[in-house]
């Protein structure tokens, strides 16, 4: 069954009934596909090919995402197969190494979120280069935590190639709407469009 990307809902879906879902659980909730509360593998394959990564990216990212996060957000309960991911729990996912724009319960905070650009846009205080990312994932690693540094450098490197613009910048505007849970649907919804764009002309001529 195809998911309806157009009406993807981020009001609701975490697993707990009349709970206002955090900053960090918006982000995921973009993946749970039939709105269950729970995220599973092949939701995760169909998420990011929804906002325009390849067969094998999308791969990757569902094997890497849910076999590192299943366990941690399903505390008290066996190893499953299917590797779940429990919305309701995320916080408990969070990874070392990061930049601190989610506190330990998964809401957004503002003064991190600036101080990450005041700190490393040097070249455009609105917007960061390449380079200027690897600084940034640098100074946020904390010694020996490699689980850490893989994960931040997936998370921004897969953010920096599907969103930067043609002078290789990444915006600011774009880093603050994943990180509020926006971004995702939006890149959809483009996508979508730009699909069913293409398949109207296709048609006409």
């Amino acid at each position: 069954m195809a998911a309806n990307y157009e009406d993807h809902s981020i009001t609701n879906g975490t697993g707990v009934e009349g709970h206002e879902p955090s900053a960090l659980q918006k982000h995921v909730m973009f993946f749970d596909i039939n709105k269950d509360g729970v995220v599973y593998p092949w939701e995760t394959f169909q998420g990011f090919r929804a906002i325009g990564c390849g067969i094998l990216l999308s791969t990757f990212a569902s094997v890497f995402i849910n076999a590192g996060l299943s366990r941690k957000t399903r505390p008290g309960k066996g190893f499953s197969p299917k590797f779940p991911i429990e919305i309701k729990n995320i916080k408990r996912a969070k990874h070392g190494s990061d930049s601190g724009v989610y506190d330990t319960e998964g809401r957004f905070v503002p003064s991190k979120f600036e101080e990450l650009f005041r700190k490393h846009a040097k070249t455009n205080a609105n917007a960061l280069t390449s380079d200027e990312l690897k600084n940034l994932l640098k100074a946020n690693r904390e010694p020996k935590d490699y689980k850490g540094w893989i994960a931040a450098y997936s998370e921004w490197k897969i953010l920096y190639i599907l969103c930067k613009d043609k002078q290789g910048l990444l915006h600011k505007d774009t880093v603050r709407a994943v990180y509020d849970g926006t971004l995702f649907d939006r890149m959809a919804k483009e996508k979508a469009g730009k699909k069913n764009h293409r398949f109207f002309f296709k048609e006409k001529m």
